[in-house]
C-alpha cells in the first residue's frame, strides 16, 4: 500500500514556476468568462516564474498545498488591506489547480491559513471575492463566512462586484 501525503508548507523560491502554474490553471478555469478576457490575459502574464519567486519572500505569506511532491494550490495571506474593518487578517487569494478542487483540499489549505493568521495574533479574517465567482461563494459561506460588505474591482473599463466575508 503506497502512502499519499499532502501537507501545507510555507513557499520556497524553487516553489515558483509551480506556483505560476497553478495561477493560471486555477485563474483561466475560475474568472474565464467572468473577467473579459484581454484583461484575465494580462493579469495572468504578469505572473510568471519571476513574480511569484519575488513573492515567496516579499511582505505577504505565500503557503503551498504539496500533494504527493506537486505543488496543487496556494494561499497568500497577511494583514488586512481594507482598514475600515476591524478584522486583523486577510487571505488574498486561495486557488487550486482545477482538477485538485472539491475534493477536501481547499478547506485544507484554507484551515492552515486561518490558523497561521490566528498564531500571528491576528482577530478575525477577511476574505474577498467576486460576487460573479460562485463557487467561491459557496465555500467561504460554508466555512462559516459572513456575507458583511461589498466593493468593486475594475477589469478593462467593466465593474464587477466583489463580497467582503468575515469571520470573528
Amino acid at each position: 500500500m503506497k502512502t499519499l501525503s499532502i501537507d501545507v508548507r510555507r513557499a520556497e523560491p524553487h516553489d515558483a514556476q509551480a506556483i505560476s502554474e497553478v495561477h493560471r490553471l486555477a485563474w483561466q478555469h475560475t474568472y474565464a468568462g467572468i473577467i473579459p478576457h484581454r484583461a484575465l490575459t494580462q493579469m495572468i502574464e504578469r505572473r510568471g516564474e519571476n513574480w511569484w519567486r519575488k513573492a515567496t519572500r516579499g511582505p505577504a505569506t505565500l503557503l503551498v498545498l504539496d500533494v504527493a511532491g506537486t505543488v496543487a494550490g496556494y494561499a497568500t495571506l497577511g494583514l488586512n488591506r481594507a482598514r475600515a474593518l476591524p478584522q486583523e487578517g486577510e487571505i488574498y487569494e486561495l486557488y487550486l489547480r482545477p482538477e485538485y478542487q472539491g475534493i477536501g483540499l481547499g478547506r485544507m489549505l484554507f484551515g492552515e491559513a486561518r490558523r497561521l493568521l490566528k498564531s500571528l495574533g491576528c482577530k478575525g479574517l477577511v476574505v474577498w471575492c467576486l460576487e460573479e465567482n460562485e463557487n467561491a461563494s459557496q465555500f467561504y459561506r460554508g466555512h462559516g463566512g459572513i456575507d458583511f460588505c461589498e466593493g468593486m474591482e475594475s477589469f478593462d473599463h467593466r465593474q464587477l462586484k466583489k463580497i467582503g466575508f468575515i469571520w470573528n
